[in-house]
């Protein structure tokens, strides 16, 4: 009997100075499709995905968003497709912020090449139209654990300046805003280690900031590229898509309006997976493994596997690792072919 599995697609900012080479080694499965969208972007005169991948990295190339987007995508469809599906059965699909885009892909509810044609589009007209930005700050303490007064007083500074919570991403929220609202944040904030952080070629993402992105995106993406999916996926705010339900409709005015205009809830989009889906194992593709201590404290907060902290996490981990990171040559080695 196969172990099921529920997939995690990474967002922005997870191909980085650290992971570049990473569609280089884990490209094999996906080398046709990849030679693919390298045609693309040649024939509109834009750097192919894999001299990207191959050059050194700058975060003034790599990191925007008509670059950055189609690598990440690149990266988490060669991993996906080395997922053996002769010992797994993916029985889910979620994903952070862009990470929504690719589980739309791996999910089939876009074709490949539709999928590109979206995540291309999206990243250029982030990039393109560039506003405000997003902080990163945590409302964890050492174990993980969440800080309620922490959580309360970052709330209270959010409201009072007129930002948004863009993203809540396990023990951390990320804040969206006009930049001149960031900056008085980034200063009222009080620090830890080294935050708050301003995340870098981040527009205000999830916030009714991107309203102008969210209407030309409708201009630029047909209603044709949509169908069902063939596996489940969960989108931002915790919904379920089913192959056997979804409006295609529906999660075409979900993805182009309401996730990119209102916060996106990835820890209730993990929450779901575990307690709706009860997987073996959860996988969480490549590039990078910028969400495994996110995962790990949304996992803390649920007492999923009865971890209550982050010596718990850490432990189990290391002797039966509930959470596989691609990027994790040792943990990657378990479900792939």
């Amino acid at each position: 009997m196969r172990k099921r599995l529920v997939i995690i697609c990474p967002g922005r900012g997870s191909y980085t100075r650290e992971t570049s080479g990473y569609l280089a080694v884990s490209s094999k499965l996906a080398k046709d499709h990849i030679s693919w969208m390298d045609d693309q972007r040649k024939s509109v005169k834009m750097s192919t995905l894999t001299d990207l991948d191959t050059q050194p990295f700058k975060a003034k190339i790599h990191m925007i968003g008509e670059n950055a987007s189609p690598l990440i995508y690149a990266c988490s469809l060669s991993d996906f497709l080395s997922i053996n599906n002769e010992k797994y059965e993916i029985v889910a699909i979620t994903g952070n912020s862009m990470g929504w885009y690719i589980a739309l892909a791996l999910g089939q509810a876009l074709n490949k090449e539709n999928a590109y044609h979206l995540i291309q589009t999206m990243g250029s007209l982030s990039s393109r139209n560039l506003h405000g930005g997003q902080i990163i700050y945590p409302i964890i303490d050492d174990n993980w654990q969440v800080d309620k007064e922490r959580e309360k007083m970052v709330l209270d500074k959010v409201k009072k300046r007129n930002a948004f919570i863009s993203i809540y991403l396990g023990g951390y929220l990320i804040i969206g805003g006009e930049q001149n609202t960031l900056d008085e944040l980034l200063k009222e904030l009080p620090t830890i280690d080294k935050y708050p952080l301003q995340l870098p070629f981040h527009s205000a993402f999830h916030t009714p900031i991107m309203e102008n992105i969210s209407r030309l995106s409708f201009s630029k993406i047909p209603y044709s590229f949509f169908q069902k999916p063939n596996i489940p996926l969960i989108d931002g705010r915790g919904n379920i898509w089913s192959p056997f339900s979804t409006d295609i409709k529906e999660l075409y005015n979900y993805t182009l309006g309401y996730q990119v205009k209102k916060t996106y809830n990835f820890t209730s989009s993990i929450n779901v997976a575990i307690k709706e889906f009860c997987p073996d194992k959860i996988v969480l593709l490549g590039p990078g493994n910028t969400l495994g201590g996110s995962i790990g404290q949304i996992i803390i907060q649920s007492k999923w596997l009865d971890v209550t902290s982050k010596t718990n996490f850490v432990d189990l981990q290391k002797t039966d690792p509930f959470l596989i990171s691609m990027d994790i040559k040792k943990q990657r080695n378990l479900v792939c072919r």
